[in-house]
């Protein structure tokens, strides 16, 4: 039985209108009105809304019937929609404004490169780094990413307890079914510590697919990865190093 959020509707709704009439009044505060920067708000107010799921048209408009009986959530809605602008302001993608490359979602094989997801830790305290660059190389090329929402190189704060995440651009295939590894390098860098590099390969099967959505069922987990200070002795890695596969 599928079910459905209907405040996304309302906050989708709602912060478009606020973001429209500011570009309508001038946008005197200079405020990015872009469309990531519209996406961002949206998922900050979302994400401290409580839930309404609704599975039928009655859902529905008992739904719409408290809406009209409880305004105050409506006046709490746009609170938070205000917050949220004025958060993503403070903080804005470095890349924002860029829209990628989709020509892949029509319906055309691909090797599609799950969510890769690793950690860094200081080898000394096994303490998460706080501060780092990760750069996902291919043939000693940056890899692209799928959008404008995943960075590579990856800037590594303090707030992710040492975790990175990839989500490539799917690579074209000539036919579905096809079994491949693709090898991959991360080289990262940080304040103090020894340059660090780290070869995997991940196992794909071409599909054709049109979704740019990402799946938490889709996810190649890398073992955890240790920096260490320039001449300090290093422990051996995973001998395997290819981490593990989960894909539905």
């Amino acid at each position: 039985m599928g079910f459905y959020n209907i405040n996304e509707d309302k906050v989708i709704t709602e912060v478009n209108a606020i973001f429209d009439c500011m570009e309508q009044a001038g946008n005197p505060q200079n405020i990015c009105t872009c469309s990531q920067c519209r996406t961002d708000t949206m998922c900050y107010v979302l994400n401290r809304m409580e839930p309404q799921y609704v599975v039928s048209n009655r859902g529905v408009a008992r739904a719409e019937r408290e809406t009209i009986k409880y305004q105050q959530k409506g006046a709490d809605m746009v609170s938070l929609i205000y917050e949220g602008i004025k958060q993503v302001q403070h903080h804005l993608r470095p890349n924002h404004k860029e829209v990628g490359d989709r020509s892949w979602e029509v319906h055309k094989p691909v090797f599609r490169v799950p969510l890769i997801i690793g950690r860094i830790f200081n080898g000394l305290n096994f303490a998460p780094l706080e501060v780092a660059q990760i750069e996902l190389r291919s043939e000693q090329t940056l890899v692209s990413m799928i959008n404008g929402n995943w960075q590579n190189p990856y800037q590594l704060v303090s707030y992710v307890a040492g975790i990175f995440t990839f989500l490539p651009y799917p690579i074209p295939a000539t036919s579905e079914g096809i079994r491949k590894n693709f090898e991959f390098t991360l080289y990262i860098t940080a304040p103090s510590l020894e340059e660090r590099y780290h070869i995997f390969e991940v196992p794909i099967l071409s599909e054709t697919a049109s979704s740019v959505s990402f799946s938490m069922e889709r996810i190649f987990r890398l073992p955890d990865l240790y920096m260490f200070p320039p001449g300090a002795e290093e422990p051996l890695d995973d001998p395997v190093g290819l981490g593990s596969m989960l894909v539905s």
